[in-house]
Order: structure tokens, then C-alpha cells, then sequence
């Protein structure tokens, strides 16, 4: 029983992965001895019990609480110490909720019992065996709470529910409610509390409210077990956290439990992934609600009067504590299990832990959320509402995010997380703004365009974290612009991270971005949101790791683990060169590539933390003579920090899916973040194995080749650049010379969108797009078949019909520079006025010409000097790439 109290069946799908440490073996699967629950078992050892045989209710046993507050969840009933409502008859206890008298404080009467100070445990099996109550409203418990808040107001310091009901016999879309629940409450302090646990669905021919049934739990330190007649269907565990090689927390290996008090240490508010709150005494209750936040809100609503109009009733046959004689201090050693006890595809709940803020490398990354176009990880969303936000063209910016509120209370945005994500090409992408806390912020542009039916509704900004762990709410107003919305005008919000963090946001895991009228006042408004950032500005290289690809890297050199061979460099197809050679003989061995200076590496271990999120290895991979066992599993093994940790996995679980084919080329990959997940230290890679099954490779002879660890979207977008497509590139600028003008962002035909304008006046001027200070464009990389290209189209000609029209780049700020007429391009034609025309370059041309393709800055085109007045033109699509 909690304050405002929600409960779910939590259900999670876990990542199945074998993990070895060193070479060679096989997966090991950890094996469960079942045990018969219906067997005694000896090492419980009874040390209290109630089995209510006398004629009243034991006082040195139980203490009545008396009061109308209602729990804290709104409930209908007043506790008594009335015969009425708790008395012992036929070595039963009954706990009845009846109707009040009329003009009482509540509506009915009711009692709630517990051992405070009388009986307090820690660890143990805590059993009742009862019939529970029926009826809309009825909501009966078993449950334990702490005998001294260590840890602070609940839930702190912790709730456990052992059973509890709502509503059973009423109808449901099931049939009848026949479902019990056992639950967990823990975190922070209400109203930022948490829960998790998982019901219990009776056969639609058997109903907890029609006999007398058995409901247990098992805690131990670090796990808790719920049975109902001795099945076992729930487990909960204390959080597990993975650690780099340095100590420092990465990830949660397990999502279960937490808390979060103020460390006696620091004297902070701290978030705690140990055993606390479930490793203090508890004591026993016994009650029985009548109606409250939870019965009331489902199944038939509200309370059933009739229901309750001569009573309905809690029945206990008896409440029975064991202690565990193999170790009472931890109460390990007496667990009644079965198999899949401990599977999260089974019976392990997901708990709510928040994942803890992992060590920066330093690499700051900037997300870019909307720009004219949809991030497929982001959608746009409405929580509530039953909109669907959309594109629209905007005169001024072309596509931004439309939203609109209804009737319906809502909140809108962009959300990152698995159930709302959509596109066939996204995926959940919790965003880890840490690296840029100091300097970082979360920026966006907004217009509305109908104001609210209640117009001086406050407009929210809101950040969520983690599955909503953590989230502030602020007003726009308390953007560093400090402006409200003004209707009709495009406006800008800036939030800085380290704001939003000293608010309670935990940065690492930001999953949804909400902008809308405060709840419930928004009816019939429709905004505009456009250039939805978290950014500081900047812009950097992810780090990568290129194993082999044409030549070995002598830092990680090709290695064989055990048989005694050597691999070898072979010239393949021409497609793929030079590629690494491996060789199985007798001797089963593991092959692959090692960093550690035991086995001639460098030593310097890959650090893959920045690449969490979007990262992956990958690698290609031929076998030209099979094993002589061909059905041989093919897998990859990844370890880090000398075999502190490890992971293997079959190829076929590759993103990709496939097993191999001899003598094809077959590529594999496997993001990062499933390395992680599976228990892997990111941060110390130091050897990549590839390999048929131990002791099944004899006769393979394989070749890698294009082997790596990287971000293809980073490196995708570091190896081109777009000057302009729907909008300026970061750190670019759309630029006048020297007239003073300001080129803008217009709305072209349908196949151009928005693009950019150059208008040139009186005053002698060339115009382009201009890097930022200290900003340029490295280009070296595409040399041999790179172009600079872009589209143009002449709106108004130059009152000069002589004016030649040029092509101008630069580089190293105005160092080295290349002019040309535009036809001079690959195209060679002159422009038309009204006609949109494609311009090439190549780089090669270029360079030859003089120009340091290394340190790009400036690319202009533009009337000759002083001849172009009254020229109005527009350019799109202007990149620096490949063809």
C-alpha cells in the first residue's frame, strides 16, 4: 500500500549473451537445481507465527493503527480497533470493511494491523495464507515497511508488497479481475517515487477471493522472490553496475533497485545501486482498503456500495516468518528456485534504477534533433493528445514541426524512446550530453501561430532522462532569452545543460523534449518548432579503430592464440587487396587481432566509450576452406583490459543475421552498445577474435579484411560537407562580402525547398558561404574523385549584361585562392536567367590550380566586381563531396 500508488506489469526482453574471459572454451550456462516447493525445506527455520487460534487478536503480536487519513491514497475507509472490523473466530482472523455510520469522517470502517516494534525482521520467508475480499473498491494487503526510515520519508527507505488486489470477481475485459500483485517501492522521495513488480493471473476457473491461497516472499540481500502457492513468479534484484578498468561506473548491467539519501560522507543527495533500501529491519501489516487512487481507476470505477453493504472480508489463516539457518545475516542459502527464476524474458522484473552518469571522454558530440527534416531516432510526438505533428512549409524557413493541441490534454515534442519509435530506420537514442555540461545547451526555435483558448496559458519547456527517471520542467520564459511567446513571430529558446543538471537532470540519458501550454489550458493551440539542438556550438572526430584494411596495424598485430601458426597477408579480389590470412591446424586455437604488448601490441587499449551510442564493429570476412567439422559455429570474441571482461557471440547475431558461406565475402557488424550491454568494458578493448567453435576450427582457413571500430554517421558526415541543403551548414555562414546585406533562407519550386539568397545593391560585393573563425574543411581525403558542386538559379540578371558569373574558393583564410567563370565548370554552360543549373568542380582541378584543399573556408559565386547591381540569385545543394 504507497502513496498515489501506479502499478504495471513490468515486462523486458533480456540480451542472451555467453561471456569468456581468455581463450578458447565454450559458453557455460549457470545451472539451477530446482527445488520441489512443496517439499519442506529443512534450512527454514520458523521464528515467528500467528496462526490466530485464541478468541481475540494478540496484542504482544500486533498493534492497530486508528485514523481516517486515507493512506495517502485517497482511500474511503476510517481504521478502527473495533471488534467490528478485526476480531479472531474459528482460528481465522478477520479483517471487514463495513459501512459507516452516517455523517462519519469516511464512508466505511476497516482495520490495518502491524508488528511495529513488536516483531521486525530482516531477510527471511515471510508466508499468509488467506482468502482475499471481493468487489469494485476492495483492496486488501500483506505488506512490509521499514522500522526505522534509515534512509529518509518514504520510499527512501523502501515498501515491500508481498500480495495485494484490486477489485477481484469484478468484471474485466478478461472475464473477472482474478490477478494479485507484488511490488516494490523505492528511489526518491515522493512525488519522484518509484515502483516495480509484476502480477499474478489466476485461472479464469479459480479466483483468490473463492479459497484460501498461500502468498510469500523470499529476501535475501539483494533479492527478493514471490510465490503464490509456492509457484515462483516474480524475482527482483538490487541494480548491477558495470565498471571500466579505472573503477568508474559505465552502464547498469542490471536494472533493478535503488534509493537515493544524502551520503553521510559528502552530506549530498546521492543515488545509491546497493542492496539499501532492502538491507534494514521490517516490520508486518495486515489491512483492508476500501476504494483509493488505485481500485477506483479501474475495472468498473469508483466503489460498488452494494458490494460492501454487509461487509466484505479480509480472511487470514496464518502469517508465518523463517529465518534461513544456512546464513541468517544475508538469508542466502535456503533459495526455493526454478529455472528461469532469474530471466527477464521469465520471471526477473526490470526494476527503475536510473543508469549512472558515465565518465566523460571528453568527446563532445552535438544532436541535432529537427532541421527541416525528421532525426529518425527523434520523432516528433504527442503524448496525449491523439495528434499527429507533421511538416509544414514555412515562407521563411521551408519545412518545420507543426503541433497542435485538442481537446485532450497533452504534452508535444520529440521522444527517443523504443515504443515510439517508427521509422524502420530509427532506434531509441538516449543522448549523453555530459562532455558538453560546462558549455552545452538544448536550443530550439519556436512560432505560434494560434494562441491557446486561454491565452496567458504558461508555455513549458520539459527534459526527460531515462525512461523519465529524472526530468525538469521549466517555463520558456526562463530561457536564457527570458522571452514568452509572442504570437505570429519565430522566437528562440536556449536552455544551458548545467542549468537543467543543478535542477535534477541526470544529462546522460536525455530521451524526450517537450514544448507545449501548461496541461489542460492548451485547447486550439498550433505552434512551429524548428532547429531543435543540443549543441555547445562545436562540432569533433569521434575516435575509430581500423584493425586491417590493406595493411596489418602494427599496434594490433594478427594473432594466433594457441595453435602456433602465423597469419599472413594475401592479395584477394580486387575489390578487397590486400586482406589478413588466418590458418587452423590440429591445435584448437582462437584467432584474431590483440593490442596487449604480451603478444606484440602496443599496449594502448581502444577506448570505445564516445561510441556508445551510434558505434560499431564491424569487418568483412571469407572463408575459403571450411573446418572439418562445417556446421562449426562461427563467433567473434570481444575482450578489454586484459580478460578483466568479455563477451562472445555467435556471427549470425550480427546485425546482419547471416552465418557464413564459404567462398563469400560476408560482412558483420555489431553496434557497440550490444557489447556494452552484454558486460563488456568498452573502454579497454584490447583483442578481437574471429573463429570457428574451440576445438571444431581444424582445416578453416578464413580471411578478415575492412576490420574496424567506428560511427558511420560521424564519419559519413566528417568525409563530406554540405554547404547548403534546406539550410546553411554548423558552423557556416551564408555571407556578403562587403555591401552589408543579409543573404536569407527563401522557399523555392517543390524540388528545391528552402534555399539560399543573394541580392546585390549598389555597393561592389561578392557573396558565398563563409567559415566560422578557426573553421575550415579538410577535403584532402577526396582528392582523386571529389567535386565541389552546387546548383544555381538567376532570379534577376545584373543591370550590367556584361557581368561575367564566377566561382571563387578559398582556403587558409584568403592564403591560397582559385577563381573561375562558372563556364569553366564540368558543365560549361552560362547561366539563364529563371533556370536552375548544375556547377562541378573537381578537387583535383583545384588543387592543380593552387588552392590547399586541406584548410577550406570560403566558397563564393558572384557577378564579376562591380558589375553585378540589381543581380538576385538563389543557390542550392552546394557540397563538397564525392560524385
Amino acid at each position: 500500500m504507497n502513496k498515489f500508488k501506479t502499478h504495471l506489469t513490468q515486462l523486458a526482453m533480456a540480451l542472451s549473451v555467453a561471456t569468456l574471459a581468455g581463450c578458447g572454451g565454450s559458453a557455460t550456462d549457470t545451472k539451477i537445481d530446482t527445488v520441489d516447493p512443496t517439499e519442506p525445506v529443512s534450512d527454514w527455520v520458523m521464528v515467528w507465527e500467528d496462526n490466530f487460534d485464541g478468541d481475540a487478536i494478540d496484542d504482544n503480536k500486533w498493534n492497530f493503527e486508528i485514523d481516517c487519513a486515507g493512506g495517502g491514497n485517497n482511500e474511503k475507509q476510517c481504521y478502527t480497533d473495533s471488534e467490528e472490523n478485526a476480531f479472531v473466530a474459528d482460528g481465522i482472523l478477520n479483517i471487514v470493511a463495513l459501512p459507516a455510520e452516517e455523517g462519519a469522517a469516511k464512508p466505511y470502517t476497516s482495520a490495518r494491523i502491524n508488528t511495529r516494534y513488536k516483531a521486525d525482521f530482516k531477510y527471511g520467508r515471510f508466508e499468509v495464507r488467506a482468502k482475499l475480499p471481493s468487489g469494485q473498491g476492495s483492496w486488501p494487503a500483506f505488506w512490509m515497511m521499514p522500522t526505522d526510515e534509515v534512509y529518509g520519508e518514504w520510499p527512501r527507505s523502501g515498501e515491500i508488497d508481498i500480495v495485494e488486489s484490486v477489485n477481484l470477481k469484478v468484471e474485466n475485459d478478461d472475464g473477472l479481475e482474478s490477478n494479485i500483485y507484488g511490488t516494490l517501492h523505492y528511489g526518491q522521495a515522493w512525488p519522484n517515487n518509484d515502483s516495480s513488480g509484476k502480477a499474478y493471473t489466476f485461472a479464469q476457473d479459480s479466483n483468490p477471493a473463492d479459497d484460501f491461497h498461500t502468498y510469500a516472499i523470499e529476501w535475501q540481500e539483494g533479492e527478493i522472490r514471490w510465490y503464490v502457492d509456492d509457484y515462483l513468479y516474480a524475482t527482483q534484484r538490487q541494480s548491477e553496475l558495470l565498471y571500466n578498468a579505472d573503477g568508474e561506473a559505465l552502464a547498469l548491467k542490471h536494472k533493478g533497485w535503488y534509493t537515493e539519501y544524502f551520503d553521510q560522507t559528502t552530506g549530498e543527495l546521492t543515488t545509491f545501486w546497493d542492496a539499501a533500501p532492502y538491507n534494514q529491519e521490517f516490520y508486518l501489516i495486515l489491512n483492508f482498503a476500501v476504494g483509493g487512487d488505485w481500485p477506483e481507476n479501474v475495472n468498473a470505477l469508483g466503489v460498488d456500495a452494494t458490494a460492501f453493504e454487509n461487509g466484505q472480508t479480509f480472511e487470514v489463516d496464518y502469517v508465518r516468518v523463517y529465518e534461513c539457518a544456512q546464513d541468517p545475516d544475508t538469508g542466502k542459502g535456503c533459495e526455493t528456485v526454478r529455472p528461469g527464476y532469474d530471466n527477464l524474458e521469465d520471471a526477473l522484473v526490470q526494476g527503475a534504477a536510473p543508469a549512472p552518469t558515465p565518465p566523460s571522454d571528453g568527446t563532445v558530440t552535438p544532436l541535432t534533433i529537427f532541421d527541416s527534416s525528421f532525426n529518425p531516432n527523434w520523432p516528433a510526438w504527442d503524448c496525449c493528445g491523439g495528434t499527429t505533428p507533421g511538416l509544414v512549409e514555412d515562407a521563411d524557413r521551408g519545412n518545420v514541426v507543426e503541433f497542435s493541441v485538442g481537446a485532450e490534454p497533452t504534452v508535444n515534442g520529440f521522444i527517443s524512446r523504443d515504443a515510439f519509435i517508427t521509422d524502420e530506420n530509427g532506434e531509441a537514442s538516449p543522448y549523453d550530453a555530459s562532455a558538453m555540461l560546462e558549455d552545452g545547451y538544448v536550443t530550439f526555435d519556436m512560432q505560434v501561430t494560434s494562441l491557446p483558448a486561454t491565452p496567458d496559458a504558461p508555455w513549458l519547456f520539459k527534459i526527460e532522462s531515462d525512461e523519465g527517471a529524472t526530468a525538469v520542467e521549466l517555463n520558456l520564459s526562463d530561457s536564457t532569452e527570458g522571452v514568452s511567446p509572442v504570437a505570429g513571430e519565430w522566437q528562440t529558446y536556449t536552455f544551458p545543460l548545467q542549468t537543467l543538471a543543478d535542477a535534477g537532470l541526470n544529462v546522460s540519458l536525455i530521451d524526450v523534449i517537450m514544448i507545449f501550454p501548461a496541461w489542460g489550458q492548451g485547447e486550439g493551440a498550433v505552434y512551429r518548432v524548428d532547429n531543435v539542438e543540443i549543441t555547445n556550438g562545436g562540432t569533433t572526430t569521434l575516435p575509430s579503430l581500423t584493425l586491417f584494411t590493406d595493411e596489418t596495424n602494427l599496434d594490433w598485430p594478427l594473432w594466433d592464440c594457441c595453435g602456433g601458426s602465423t597469419p599472413v597477408e594475401v592479395v584477394d579480389d580486387e575489390e578487397h587487396g590486400v586482406t589478413a590470412e588466418f590458418s587452423i591446424g590440429a591445435t584448437p586455437t582462437v584467432m584474431g587481432f590483440i593490442n596487449r604488448t604480451s603478444s606484440g601490441g602496443s599496449g594502448t587499449q581502444f577506448d570505445a566509450s564516445a561510441l556508445v551510442d551510434d558505434g560499431m564493429l564491424q569487418f568483412e570476412m571469407k572463408i575459403t576452406s571450411l573446418s572439418s567439422t562445417p556446421d562449426a559455429p562461427w563467433l567473434l570474441k570481444v575482450e578489454s583490459n586484459e580478460g578483466a571482461t568479455a563477451v562472445e557471440v555467435n556471427l549470425n547475431t550480427s546485425s546482419e543475421g547471416v552465418d557464413p558461406v564459404a567462398g563469400e565475402w560476408q560482412t558483420y557488424t555489431f553496434p557497440i552498445s550490444t557489447l556494452l550491454n552484454a558486460g563488456l568494458d568498452v573502454s579497454a578493448i584490447d583483442v578481437i577474435m574471429i573463429f570457428p567453435a574451440w576445438g571444431q576450427g581444424e582445416g578453416a582457413v578464413y580471411r578478415v579484411d575492412n576490420a574496424r571500430i567506428y560511427a558511420p554517421e560521424q564519419e559519413s558526415a566528417a568525409s563530406e560537407l554540405t554547404l547548403f541543403a534546406e539550410n546553411v551548414a554548423d558552423q557556416w555562414s551564408i555571407w556578403d562580402c562587403c555591401a552589408g546585406s543579409t543573404p536569407t533562407v527563401e522557399t523555392d519550386d517543390e524540388t528545391h525547398g528552402s534555399v539560399a539568397e543573394f541580392q546585390i545593391g549598389s555597393t561592389a560585393t561578392v557573396m558565398g558561404f563563409l567559415a566560422d573563425d578557426g573553421v575550415s574543411f579538410d577535403a584532402s581525403h577526396l582528392l582523386s574523385e571529389g567535386v565541389v558542386r552546387f546548383e544555381m538559379k538567376i532570379v534577376s540578371n545584373a543591370s550590367d549584361q556584361d557581368a561575367q558569373w564566377l566561382f571563387k574558393i578559398e582556403s587558409n583564410d584568403a592564403g591560397q585562392a582559385v577563381e573561375l567563370a562558372l563556364s569553366a565548370s564540368q558543365e560549361g554552360v552560362e547561366p539563364v536567367v529563371g533556370e536552375w543549373q548544375t556547377y562541378t568542380y573537381t578537387l583535383a582541378d583545384l588543387l592543380s590550380a593552387g588552392l590547399d584543399i586541406s584548410a577550406i573556408d570560403v566558397v563564393m559565386v558572384f557577378p564579376s566586381w562591380g558589375m553585378g547591381e540589381g543581380a538576385v540569385y538563389r543557390i542550392d545543394n552546394a557540397v563538397i563531396a564525392n560524385p
